[in-house]
């Protein structure tokens, strides 16, 4: 999986990342730091409502953060549309945030009074959604527990959710709510946009910054696998002759002897079958682990890429387990 098409994805995981290494490397964590009392209620310190998402706490949060955004939030964002994912990520910030406030002046008198730092609001509100809009693509169990592909990045949520109860509890119920209240369509919420001025801006001056959004690039010239050259190498044990040491019974007539003479004077199938690959090359194809294409699907190939030389196709087809992957392969080198 590549960053194609998730180009706000890969600028949260920059900034999270270079925004917490910063704070613990100058010593300016308590920047970050959030309470009820004193920062709220005794310094009124309201710009702690938004520094606290720009960095964890520590390094075993800012990893499970840096995890669940790759393994979410590409998929989120890629059903979304940069602009929308972007635009949601905003609001998600925003509903927290006063979330967050209103709990901690409910509940700081009965040990809620501290917000976990870092962007953990954002990243459940992200879960939630990844969590509506993304199918599970297949299911297993575990001691009889019915689970399937998206249960590990649960597990790693949870850990983030448990990891400084009960504050880091609380970021990941406020976090799930607010991506609810997105999603449930109030105030309309999921309808609204950045600004034009902004996108326009964020593509000139930040998209450049974030680097290439390309995804890697599959050369038609890799060799083949140990399983292609495994799998011949079987077909061809499977196509070897019988050998025995037992002795031919004698024919009983004349015309039996006539039959085994000629018999014995025309080679076997599969010697046959030696002599032609050995003619054609076939042999040190087989024993390379390449494929041998019929001038069916040569031809075939030929009328469908014409710009392309007739070596480069018979080598596509010899690399590639059927004719749909050496299409792919070709169309790829294309690109």
């Amino acid at each position: 999986m590549s960053f194609e098409n998730a180009a706000v994805t890969k600028g949260l995981m920059i900034t999270c990342a270079l925004t917490s290494i910063f704070a613990g490397i100058f010593d300016i964590k308590h920047y970050f730091h959030l309470q009820f009392v004193p920062h709220i209620s005794r310094h009124h310190q309201y710009w702690r409502l938004i520094t606290h998402h720009l960095a964890f706490s520590n390094s075993s949060d800012l990893f499970l953060g840096e995890l669940l955004l790759y393994n979410v939030g590409v998929h989120v964002e890629r059903r979304f549309g940069s602009v929308k994912f972007a635009s949601f990520a905003f609001v998600s910030l925003v509903v927290s945030t006063l979330l967050e406030l209103l709990s901690i002046l409910l509940f700081h008198r009965i040990g809620i009074n501290h917000i976990a730092m870092g962007p953990s609001t954002l990243l459940f509100s992200i879960l939630y959604q990844y969590y509506r809009i993304v199918p599970h693509v297949y299911t297993y169990r575990i001691f009889g527990v019915p689970l399937n592909n998206k249960s590990v990045l649960y597990f790693l949520a949870l850990q983030l959710a448990i990891g400084q109860l009960p504050n880091s509890l609380t970021v990941a119920v406020v976090g799930a709510l607010s991506g609810q209240i997105y999603r449930s369509d109030l105030a309309g919420f999921n309808t609204y946009r950045l600004p034009p001025a902004v996108v326009r801006l964020s593509e000139r001056f930040l998209v450049p910054l974030v680097g290439s959004l390309r995804p890697p690039r599959r050369t038609n010239r890799a060799l083949p696998d140990d399983t292609r050259i495994h799998r011949v190498q079987r077909s061809a044990d499977s196509n070897d002759e019988a050998i025995t040491t037992a002795r031919a019974p004698r024919p009983s007539s004349a015309a039996a002897r006539a039959r085994t003479t000629a018999a014995a004077e025309i080679p076997s199938p599969s010697v046959m079958r030696e002599l032609v690959d050995e003619f054609t090359g076939r042999t040190e194809r087989a024993g390379a682990g390449l494929r041998v294409p019929t001038e069916t699907e040569i031809s075939h190939l030929t009328s469908m890429f014409p710009s392309m030389d007739r070596e480069v196709v018979v080598g596509a087809l010899q690399r590639s387990p059927n004719i749909e992957a050496a299409v792919e392969t070709l169309l790829h080198s294309q690109s």
